[in-house]
């Protein structure tokens, strides 16, 4: 499990692809307990650390992980958000993230307020139902909150401050831009659990 607290930002350094799926090495500074088999959150998306070295990690993808991700159209010199799993003692600054992405979402707009960013996307139809004004999302590994929802443009906003855009990839992000989407699992949860009394 993690939290949406992203580490770093990590750049993709090699990619190879086969016909089973695609591996990245990716260098990242400062992660210092990297070991065989972990999982680790690579833009938000959950995987497991194959090789390891001072600076970097190697992940393999597999076909599934390619085909529902932009993972599958990285290069080398993108950059991607890093965070590690959640330690049990650890304090939990974000909400709920499994690493588990639901759908992505594009760019819509990027809009300097003050020392903030206003970043605008298209609101996935079919996760609509799980985006809400003030509610937690996951874009890209990062805990965000929706700052604004708009249902007949299909767009929702949230607020990045300076640390968050200093620390991740959205400093690089442009209009366009897919982002890896996970919604608030406990609405998931909910729904399911209520099913056709909702």
């Amino acid at each position: 499990m993690f939290t949406g607290i992203v580490e770093t930002a990590g750049e993709i350094k090699d990619v190879s692809d086969d016909e089973g799926g695609r591996r990245l090495r990716i260098a990242a500074e400062g992660l210092d307990d990297l070991h065989h088999g972990q999982s680790i959150a690579v833009s938000g998306v959950c995987l497991t650390v194959e090789t390891f070295g001072d600076d970097w990690f190697t992940i393999f993808l597999a076909e599934e992980t390619v085909e529902k991700t932009y993972l599958g159209a990285v290069e080398a010199g993108d950059a991607v958000n890093i965070e590690r799993a959640m330690p049990a003692d650890g304090r939990f600054d974000g909400h709920v993230v499994q690493g588990h992405v639901d759908t992505t979402a594009e760019i819509r707009s990027i809009d300097r307020v003050g020392d903030d960013w206003r970043f605008g996307f298209e609101l996935p139809a079919d996760h609509a139902a799980y985006v809400v004004e003030k509610g937690s999302i996951c874009l890209d590994g990062i805990s965000l909150t929706v700052a604004s929802i708009d249902r007949e443009t299909g767009t929702f906003e949230v607020a990045i401050i300076p640390t968050t855009y200093e620390v991740t990839n959205f400093e690089g992000k442009s209009v366009g831009d897919p982002v890896h989407v996970e919604v608030d699992v406990i609405a998931k949860y909910v729904e399911n659990m209520l099913g056709d009394r909702v």
